[in-house]
C-alpha cells in the first residue's frame, strides 16, 4: 500500500497530521501494528501492541520491536519540526532496554521529543512505557537532516 500523499509544500508537522487525518499508516506501522496517536512540533506518541508474532526464541518481545518503534519517535519528533523540503535520516541511535516486553506488555507508548534542531543535525529521545506506565526501553538518536530533492518528472 503506498501511503504517500502529495507532500508539496506541506511542513513535517503538516505532513505527519496528513497522515493521521487520512488513517495512513506505513508499511512498517502495519507490520509491527504501531501508529502515530498524538503529534506536536517536536513531540510525537506512537502506540503499539506486541504480540507473540514478534517472540525471540527465549519467548519474550523481540529487541528490535522497541528499537523499530523508538526509531520511529526520535526520527518523527524530528519530522515533526522540519520546514517543508527537507527530509532527514538517523545517523545514530542508542538504545537501553530496561525491562522485557511480552505479549502482555501493551499497549505501549514510545513518546519521543527532540531535544535539539540545528540546520545540518537533530537530537532526540523518546522513552517505552508499558501498559502500566512502566519504563521498558529509552533511546537518544542523531539524525542528519538535508534537503530533498524534487521529484524527476
Amino acid at each position: 500500500m503506498n501511503v504517500l500523499i502529495d507532500h508539496a509544500g506541506l511542513d513535517g508537522h503538516d505532513q505527519l497530521a496528513a497522515l493521521m487525518a487520512a488513517n495512513l499508516h506505513p508499511p512498517i506501522g502495519e507490520t509491527l501494528d504501531f501508529a502515530l496517536v498524538e503529534l506536536e512540533r517536536g513531540r510525537v506518541v506512537f502506540e503499539g501492541s506486541p504480540s507473540r508474532k514478534f517472540f525471540n526464541p527465549i519467548g519474550s518481545v523481540h529487541g528490535g520491536y522497541a528499537a523499530t518503534l523508538l526509531d520511529s519517535a526520535c526520527g518523527c519528533a524530528v519530522h515533526s519540526s522540519l520546514p517543508a523540503g527537507q527530509g532527514y535520516t538517523t545517523l545514530e541511535l542508542k538504545i537501553s532496554y530496561h525491562r522485557a516486553l511480552s505479549d502482555q506488555s501493551g499497549p505501549v507508548r514510545a513518546e519521543g521529543k527532540i531535544v535539539s534542531l540545528g540546520r545540518r543535525v537533530g537530537f532526540s529521545e523518546a522513552r517505552l512505557v508499558d501498559a502500566q506506565g512502566r519504563l521498558c526501553a529509552s533511546a537518544t538518536s542523531t539524525l542528519l537532516v538535508f534537503p530533498l530533492e524534487a521529484a524527476a518528472g
